[in-house]
Formats: structure tokens, sequence, C-alpha cells
């Protein structure tokens, strides 16, 4: 949600200019892009967009950097819809007019890398996103200076890609570092620190240092608390992350409250049927489900999933992971019949919007997995787990987590099955994986 309201801003901050010389049409387009984006009314801004579009090519010519902007605009609503193919070629045009019309290491040329990085990273491209995200703060750095909040940005985002790839090590300093740019440069208790904060925090949490994360969340909770007003929707996002923490911790009664109140926010300000609604509806469907509170989680889990159809599309994959919660739920009551459907539906929308060596792939793969092996088809698991585990070796690394928990479930496999010395061998290299990890 940050970067998009980033990248809406551009028209107006990087051209001081640029407003008065363009057409009442065109801003008429642009303004109403704008205010239906903002209110997550994705394919109706589309239509502005594409207007605004065709308007800024005839206004300014193709190769234009103005005409660029109105290109990675389109292209954040391709993104945010999951249809990342088209954000793909849109963002690499909008870079190829920036290259050309300005120079290599602008700080829009920049702000174009970082773009495309993130639609990458979205689709588990995780080696591309990486190299455009250094090359993006390369830029910053030396246009702005080390201690720059844009390079702060960078800084977190290049940390995110490490996070999620588990490379801890690798994402710790970097979102230190960004936390303490933004803190000089804009005062402990300014709104934006919240979000290295919250960075911070979601790394320490991934780890189980729920001890070092929770006094971050708090605090980035109470910036935006003090700095926004108690029902902005980014308060709500952190009431969620912290309610997440103490459900990593089994802090089910403190849990609750938090992603109610997160929950009424959003629906105040959003309005109940905003695709943003789903995350805190989702989370209080978790809430519920791993408590056995089956009959509530199942009420939430379903309307999730009918928000994020209605306001995505089929085809999201957001969409596929509220039909895996929704699975996931069906599993656990052993009602496989109605499982079954959920995790080949989410399994399709992500080989299609994602790829088939995504993670979130090899999620599906694994969950349709354990499904069979828990109605003893091992013939149908064994292929999915190996798959699974495959995917998630190529593109998160041998020593990830994720790779732990493929471990585990295909060992299980294994013992129903009467290889014991083969379960044992991966039992024991996923204990080394999450040993290592915890250290």
């Amino acid at each position: 949600m940050v970067g998009r309201v980033v990248a809406i801003c551009t028209l107006i901050a990087l051209w001081p200019s640029f407003a008065s010389a363009q057409s009442a049409a065109l801003t008429k387009a642009f303004n109403q892009y704008q205010t239906l984006n903002e209110q997550g009314r994705y394919s109706e801004a589309e239509t502005f967009a594409h207007r605004a579009l065709e308007l800024g090519k005839k206004e300014f010519g193709a190769e234009h950097p103005h005409t660029g902007v109105f290109l990675n605009n389109l292209a954040l609503l391709y993104h945010v819809q999951g249809r990342y193919a088209e954000a793909e070629l849109l963002y690499k045009r909008s870079l190829t007019i920036r290259e050309n019309a300005l120079r290599l290491k602008h700080t829009e040329v920049a702000q174009s890398l970082n773009d495309l990085a993130n639609v990458y990273r979205a689709q588990g491209r995780y080696a591309d996103a990486e190299t455009l995200y250094k090359r993006s703060l390369a830029i910053q750095e030396k246009a702005l200076g080390p201690d720059h909040t844009d390079v702060a940005t960078s800084l977190n985002n290049l940390a995110d890609l490490y996070r999620a790839q588990g490379s801890y090590a690798e994402a710790e300093p970097l979102s230190k570092r960004s936390l303490a740019i933004v803190e000089k440069a804009l005062g402990s208790d300014h709104p934006v620190v919240a979000y290295p904060l919250s960075a911070l925090a979601g790394m320490y949490h991934a780890q189980g240092r729920y001890a070092d994360a929770e006094p971050l969340y708090k605090r980035s909770l109470a910036i935006q608390e003090k700095a926004l007003g108690p029902n902005h929707p980014d308060v709500a996002r952190s009431l969620n992350n912290l309610a997440g923490l103490y459900m990593a911790q089994d802090r089910y009664a403190e849990a609750e409250p938090l992603t109610k109140r997160s929950l009424a926010i959003v629906e105040k300000a959003l309005g109940s049927d905003n695709s943003v609604v789903a995350y805190p509806l989702s989370a209080l469907a978790r809430l519920y489900h791993v408590q056995s509170r089956f009959a509530e989680a199942e009420s939430l889990y379903n309307r999730s999933l009918a928000i994020r159809e209605k306001a995505l599309g089929p085809d999201h994959p957001e969409v596929a992971t509220s039909l895996n919660n929704l699975g996931n739920l069906y599993r656990d009551l052993g009602s496989y019949a109605e499982a079954e459907p959920l995790y080949n539906r989410s399994l399709a929308i992500r080989e299609k919007a994602l790829g088939p060596d995504h993670p979130e792939v090899a999620t599906s793969l694994n969950n349709l997995g354990n499904l069979y092996r828990d109605q003893g088809s091992y013939a149908e698991a064994e292929p999915l787990f190996k798959r699974s585990m495959a995917i998630r070796e190529k593109v998160l690394g041998p020593e990830h987590p994720d790779v732990a928990q493929s471990l585990e479930n295909y060992a299980a496999l294994l013992r129903k099955t009467g290889r014991t010395a083969e379960a044992d061998k991966m039992e024991a290299r996923a204990k080394a994986i999450r040993d290592k990890k915890a250290k």
C-alpha cells in the first residue's frame, strides 16, 4: 500500500510544473484513477489509467518521462491485481523511457528499477529482484547520499527480500540501517519510522525471536496511533502484526481484541467490501481455527474469499490464499472431499499467476500432499511432496525453514510406507536446519 501511494504521488512530486502543463482532460482522468485506486476499486481505476496514458502520449509524446509515469501507474494497477506479466511489460517500458530520457543514474530510474524488482519478487524471481534492488540502492546512495530516506526505503526492500528467503543474517543489518536513517532524518516519532520498525520486528518474528519483536511492534503501533490517529488503516496493520506475534506464542486472549479492532478500523475506513478487509478477516479466522472454533472460522474464511473474488477477480493470488486457508480448515475437520477442490483451485491459480516454481506453488503442493497422505493415498501424495521440496530448495535455498517443513512432511509419508531409514535422514536434516536458524 505504501509503495502504491509513493508512485501515485510521483506525478506531482517529481515535476512541479507538470500539473500546469497538462490538459484539463488529463488532470481529470488522473484524479479519477487516483481516487479509485486509493479506494481499492482497481478494475474501475484501470479505465482512467488507460485514458491518462493515451492522453499523456498525445500531450507529451510516447517517449517522454511524464508518459513513463502514466505507464508506471497502470503497471501498479496490474501488479496489485496479480497480473504480473502485464505489469512487468509496462514497468520495463517505463524503465526504458526513463533510462533514455534521463541519466542512467537518475533517481527516477532507481524508482523504476525498484518497481520492477517488486514484481519479480512477487513472482518468486528472487535473484532477478535482488539485482535490481541493489542497482536501485547504488543509484540512490550516489545521487542522494547514504543517509537519505529514499535510501532507507531501498535498504528495507532488499532486507525484506532476504527475509523472504530466510537469509536473516543478510537482512538484519540492512533493516537496522534503514531504521537508523529515518530516525535521524525525520525524528524518532515520525510516522515513517513505524515502517522500518515493523519490518525489523517482522524479521525477528519470523526467526522466533518474539521477545525482540514485541517491543518494536508496540513502538510502531504507538507512533502510528499518535501521528495518524487511532482509526487509520496503517494502525490496523500494526494491530494485526502484533496480534500475529501473540498467536505465534499461543497468546490467543491477547490476540483476539487486537484483530477485532484491526478489522473494525479497516471496515469503517475503507468499506466492508474492500480487499484490504480480507487481511484482518483471515487473521481472525485463523485465530478461531487454531482454537478449534471451526464454525466461526469457516464463516470468516468464506467472507474473506468472497471479498477477494469480488474485488480482485477469481484468479488473483490472494484468492488462492483464501482458498488454501479454507482447504486447511476442511482438512483439519476431516472433510477431505470439501478440501480437495479448494486446494486444486488454489494450486491452479498460483501456477498460472506466479509460475510453476513459485514458493506459494510449493505451499499448495505441500498442502495437497498432506491431504492425500491423510487419506492413505500415498502414491498421489509422494510426487507432490517431492515437487514442493524441489521448488523450495531451488528458490529459497537448502536451509530455509520451509525446506525443513517439506522434509518433515515427506518423512511422515515415508514412515507410513515403511521406509524408516529414509525418514530418519530427512527428519535429521530438518532438525539441523531448524537448529541452525534458531541460533
